[in-house]
């Protein structure tokens, strides 16, 4: 038999679906599985989108162009400039999903064997694309007990050699919902800077930024045009993740004429997809603001539960819909598995992420887990009172070596 590549070996399974087979087979037994490990909001798509998708009149669903529909990077780049971001359609390239904007980033910026610096815990894909890549993927570690702030520019620099070509940040965080300041983003510019190095914002998470913090995009960033690409997604903005839709955005033209060859390859990005993404794009004031002040009000119900629960510690998080949290358990990963083949509370059990496969050394968040508060609040309920059940009940309870009080060294 034939060898698969050594590429296709060094792939991880994700730690958000890994665990999908043994949430289905629970099912089987007649549980109900609240599903805390993927960031699959709950909240209808936006109804901008759906009337687009219902109201479709063609013949034929084309290709379409490659860099992507032009009245859609139309709207994207009215968009942006509403939110100061001043960019031309021609700036930006429609893809597949935000996935597909980091991978064509990779490819177009990164020679096999070139290093990312990342901040960790980090989106577990980011690990996926640069393997799928051929880059190296090298962590700079973010820390719990102060929140997961990015780490002191001089840890970046330590780490930034001859293969170093680029930074990448997810701003607000995947998967701990921190929010870089401006004094922070300004650091990693001067760096980008010092070391002409590519810096990639992932920012798909801009409008969940709570308690009055205030976002600041990369592509405002003076001195470094050339340096930063943007990426985006309608999935989160609109509660659309099935569209598959989103977007690389950058003012270098050398950059996105080498990209849109990528994008040549693949052809193009989704035809109905975009139809719905550029009706999403005029969503109304009131389905915008419903839709943050429902994730507001499920991320103050389950970060204050979650830190009821002895033993539990989880930082408030500022922005997206996630949060990582501290179990007293002994292996994260270990727990999450059992909750899902030997526990269930009232026919119920809940589905983590194991918090290990966030960070590029897995010694690392062998007690932490991400959850995804995109259940309504009912659900929320339950799947917290599911999590405290299983926690009492858990064999491989940890020693709780430090209070909740000693992590929390300023307001987070």
């Amino acid at each position: 038999m034939p060898e698969i590549s050594k590429r296709g070996s060094l792939m991880p399974n994700s730690p958000i679906r890994k665990l999908v087979p043994l949430a289905e087979k629970s099912i089987e037994r007649g549980n109900t599985v609240y599903r805390l490990n993927i960031g699959q909001p709950d909240i209808s798509t936006s109804d901008k989108a759906l009337e687009a998708i219902k109201n479709l009149d063609v013949r034929v669903i084309d290709y379409g162009h490659s860099a992507g529909n032009e009245s859609l990077r139309r709207k994207f780049a009215a968009y942006y400039k509403s939110i100061g971001i001043d960019v031309d359609y021609s700036n930006i390239l429609v893809t597949t999903g935000a996935s597909e904007a980091i991978t064509i980033t990779l490819l177009t910026c990164l020679n096999a064997g070139d290093e990312i610096i990342v901040p960790e815990p980090f989106y577990a894909n980011y690990f996926s694309f640069a393997t799928a890549t051929d880059a190296v993927v090298v962590p700079v570690t973010s820390h719990i007990e102060d929140g997961f702030a990015l780490p002191p520019i001089s840890e970046f620099e330590k780490k930034i050699t001859k293969r170093t070509k680029a930074i990448i940040i997810c701003n607000p965080n995947n998967p701990t919902g921190y929010i870089y300041s401006r004094k922070e983003l300004e650091q990693l510019r001067d760096l980008v800077k010092k070391y002409n190095l590519f810096l990639f914002s992932d920012e798909v998470y801009r409008e969940l930024c709570y308690d009055g913090q205030e976002f600041t995009s990369m592509m405002k960033m003076e001195g470094i045009e050339n340096n930063v690409v943007l990426i985006d997604s309608v999935s989160k903005r609109y509660s659309a993740t099935g569209l598959r839709v989103g977007a690389m955005v950058s003012k270098n033209k050398e950059l996105l004429s080498t990209a849109l060859k990528f994008c040549q390859a693949r052809l193009s990005p989704p035809y109905l997809g975009q139809l719905a993404a550029e009706a999403a794009l005029d969503s109304t004031k009131e389905y915008l603001s419903g839709l943050y002040n429902d994730f507001l009000e499920r991320r103050n119900y389950i970060i204050n539960e979650l830190n009821n629960i002895p033993g539990v510690f989880c930082p408030m998080p500022k922005g997206a819909f996630y949060c990582m949290a501290k179990l007293p358990v002994d292996d994260a990963e270990k727990f999450a598995m059992w909750m899902l083949e030997e526990f269930e509370y009232k026919k119920q059990t809940v589905m983590l992420a194991p918090g290990a496969g966030f960070y590029y050394n897995t010694d690392l968040g062998r007690q932490e887990v991400r959850i995804a508060y995109v259940l309504n609040l009912n659900d929320l309920h339950n799947a917290m009172e599911c999590l405290r059940r299983g926690l009492e009940a858990y064999p491989g309870k940890a020693d709780i070596i430090r209070t909740k009080k000693e992590f929390i060294t300023s307001e987070l």
